[in-house]
């Protein structure tokens, strides 16, 4: 017994012997079976949806960027008039727009095109011929772009009957709604740190609980409060980060099984990882360790107040 207390004091008492102890201080309280599972567990789950998580967030910008650049560039010239007079305001329409600065090209879609367009809603069977369908000019910006309000006012005057469509309307909801997925992924990762720390908590408590008598008995041979923390401590991050580990490595996979970006699959298909971003579940595994580490050392120093 009195070599134990020298050997624990001298561990204890800090310095260089400190860093030397790191390593087997955690021997000093014995494992719990169940708070071992609990941890590995919990930081596995955690981390397997934490990369979910990530992706959805990355992608989701990605996706507001996307949609954001690409419409715009883009705007849309309804004409709307008595079929003898549609053919002359569609040209009157294209002069119009290719004498506009800002604009890139004018192109008039002919039927085969708007029926493409509509068949979605339609059916690739849609008469054109016996229906009142507007023509559409397709418009595209340069690097400039144009005078919205100048045009829609010089198009009144030559063409009545077409109607500028910007696509504002369209543009804003779609990258708002992108923007909000992609905080709802980062509020999920928020929320999956909190709950990893909570579970961690609980499993240091349980595992204090259950060493009680152990670390009554260290104290009386002279162990320090600090030495007995560390020692939960080292072995609470050592699980968790191994747990997170394992996690993030079946994570990783399932997104690679995931189907690649393409135009036909839209967006449910592009929640994968993209360059540099591959890299960002990397950081999981050493952020769940943190997390583990400051909840552990809560955990253990406010529970050791309270055994005597």
């Amino acid at each position: 017994m009195s070599g134990l207390r020298d050997r624990l004091r001298r561990n204890a008492g800090g310095g260089g012997d400190e860093a030397r102890t790191d390593r087997r201080v955690d021997r000093v309280v014995p494992p719990s079976g169940h708070t071992a599972r609990l941890t590995l567990f919990t930081a596995a789950a955690m981390a397997f949806l934490a990369v979910f998580a990530l992706a959805l967030s990355l992608a989701t910008g990605r996706l507001a960027t996307r949609w954001g650049q690409q419409l715009a560039r883009t705007a849309t010239v309804r004409i709307s008039a008595p079929a003898e007079q549609m053919t002359r305001q569609a040209e009157a329409a294209l002069r119009v727009l290719r004498s506009t600065p800002g604009v890139a090209s004018a192109r008039l879609l002919d039927d085969a095109q708007i029926s493409a367009l509509l068949a979605p809603w339609f059916g690739p069977d849609l008469p054109l011929d016996s229906l009142p369908v507007p023509r559409l000019i397709a418009v595209v910006e340069d690097d400039t772009g144009f005078d919205a309000r100048g045009l829609r006012l010089r198009l009144e005057a030559e063409a009545p009957g077409a109607v500028l469509d910007d696509h504002t309307r369209w543009r804003r909801p779609l990258v708002a709604a992108a923007s909000r997925l992609r905080l709802l992924g980062l509020v999920s990762i928020a929320l999956i740190a909190g709950a990893t720390a909570a579970m961690v908590t609980l499993a240091a408590n349980s595992a204090l609980a259950a060493n009680g008598r152990i670390i009554r008995v260290l104290r009386l041979v002279g162990a320090r409060d600090s030495y007995i923390a560390r020692a939960f401590v080292r072995r609470f991050t050592l699980r968790a980060f191994f747990g997170a580990l394992a996690g993030t490595l079946a994570g990783v996979l399932a997104v690679l099984a995931l189907p690649d970006a393409s135009p036909e699959g839209g967006f449910l298909t592009g929640l994968g990882f993209q360059g540099a971003g591959w890299l960002w579940p990397l950081t999981i595994p050493p952020l769940t360790g943190a997390v583990a580490f400051f909840a552990t050392r809560f955990a253990a120093l406010r529970s050791l107040k309270w055994i005597t």
